[in-house]
Order: C-alpha cells, then sequence, then structure tokens
C-alpha cells in the first residue's frame, strides 16, 4: 500500500513539476518533476514485484533522482 501512495505523490510533483515548467519556464521545477518521475518509476516496479530482478536499475535509478534534485538545487541557489 506504501509504494502505491508513493507513487501517487511522485505523479502529483511530477505533474506540478510540469506545470511549473510550462506556465513559468522554470526549469528547477521540470528537474525536481522529473526527478520524482523516475521515484515513482521505482515504486511502480515494486508494485510489479519486479525489485530483486531489477535491483541494480532501480538503484541506478534512484541515485540519478537524487543527483537531479540536488543540482536543480544547486542550480536554484547560485543562479544569477
Amino acid at each position: 500500500m506504501i509504494y502505491l501512495i508513493n507513487l501517487i505523490l511522485c505523479l502529483v510533483i511530477l505533474g506540478f513539476g510540469i506545470w511549473g515548467y510550462r506556465n513559468k519556464k522554470n526549469r528547477t521545477a521540470l528537474m525536481v518533476g522529473l526527478a520524482f518521475g523516475l521515484f515513482g518509476g521505482t515504486h511502480l516496479a515494486t508494485l510489479f514485484d519486479l525489485q530483486i530482478q531489477l535491483e541494480s536499475l532501480l538503484i541506478a535509478i534512484r541515485i540519478l533522482a537524487y543527483l537531479m534534485v540536488a543540482v536543480a538545487l544547486y542550480l536554484e541557489t547560485f543562479k544569477k
């Protein structure tokens, strides 16, 4: 049940990120939204009971998503 809730919340954040980019051309919102889309993909894999078979891939996807959030926040913090 928790993975379904996490998936739904990730999709909501993805939607807000896309919306923020379309309305304000905010790249930070887009990057964070896309990262949460990736997180959602890992939750979806878990819901389909694929976490064991795809463990290495899911770890790589989550690392990429965390890096996307970190880069987005860094760029937002230090933009001129």
